[in-house]
């Protein structure tokens, strides 16, 4: 196959596209992302707003220009934990394609998970060796997947969770910041999540941490001015230095982590909730270092369209 690819993935917060071929030359790909919070009140209505449809239609009008401009042959969009709990999906699916020409893939939580997997190992083995098995912690807005796996086959066990920041941050926070009676409900859902979950992360010789909520925290405990793709990409984290941010975070107001230089001000008001997964889950390891990767379930989507 000749020509870019585009692969589109609409979580719970984040848009994201990627066009252009992840295999050559990184100048020639370009990415985007747009935080339109699609997942707004599902967890409590089961419906997509209609200011979150809106919203998500201005980013995928302009992804769908980018992606003409490049002429793109092949395009892949794939949505996750919103549009798999919403009752009116199908209006979601109908608005992307009468802006993009083609209909949406809902992914499931197993197939979610391994691309996830497949964009993480693929991205952070260009960068150093992986020790297996690899854990892959991938934290989005309304879901959170744990995938286990050999860096050479692939995965080997994956669970998806119905616990992720905005979700938890909608379901439990009234506080800003955070009331230790709002701390204590969201640790009970996650830790129940976690107890309830196949996969057991002590049983990781690697952990690899993706997605937004994870790299955010990189760039908050590498003590970043501002957030850097290039310098969080593959870093190795203290899983103690990780855990100490989290108490930071959490005794801050929503304003106070909006003005952190490494912050993106539309994650500043559920990082407390992100930042709780994180802890809970970096809590079970075993290793006493967490890898973050940059590539997540984008890339993973790039190099299926790439390998189909």
């Amino acid at each position: 196959m000749t020509g870019p690819i585009a692969a589109i993935d609409c979580g719970t917060n984040t848009i994201k596209l990627l066009v252009g071929d992840p295999a050559g030359d990184p100048a020639g790909v370009r990415r985007e992302s747009r935080m339109i919070r699609l997942g707004q009140g599902v967890d409590a209505t089961g419906v997509l707003a209609p200011e979150a449809l809106e919203r998500a239609w201005v980013a995928i009008e302009e992804f769908a220009a980018i992606i003409r401009d490049a002429g793109a042959e092949r395009i892949r969009f794939c949505a996750t934990s919103a549009t798999r709990d919403a009752a009116n999906a199908a209006e979601f699916a109908d608005g992307v394609l009468a802006r993009l020409g083609l209909r949406p893939e809902v992914l499931s939580g197993e197939e979610e998970a391994r691309l996830a997997f497949d964009g993480a190992v693929r991205g952070v083995s260009a960068v150093r060796p992986l020790a297996g098995p690899v854990l892959v912690i991938d934290i989005g807005g309304g879901s959170t997947e744990l995938i286990l796996g050999d860096p050479a086959t692939g995965p080997t066990a994956a669970h998806s969770m119905d616990i992720g920041s905005v979700r938890l941050h909608e379901r439990h926070v009234r506080s800003d910041p955070i009331s230790e009676l709002e701390i204590a409900a969201t640790v009970a859902d996650i830790d129940a999540a976690l107890d309830a979950s196949p996969v057991d992360p002590a049983a990781a010789a690697t952990v690899l941490a993706v997605a937004g909520t994870n790299t955010t925290m990189a760039a908050g405990t590498l003590g970043l001015a501002a957030y850097d793709r290039d310098l969080i990409h593959g870093q190795e984290l203290a899983v103690l230095d990780v855990q100490r941010l989290v108490g930071s975070l959490l005794a801050l107001t929503t304003a106070q982590r909006r003005a952190l230089g490494w912050m993106h001000p539309g994650r500043a008001d559920v990082i407390d909730a992100g930042a709780l997964i994180v802890s809970r889950v970096l809590g079970r390891v075993e290793v006493a270092t967490v890898t973050v990767a940059e590539t997540d379930i984008l890339d993973g989507i790039a190099w299926s369209l790439l390998t189909s």
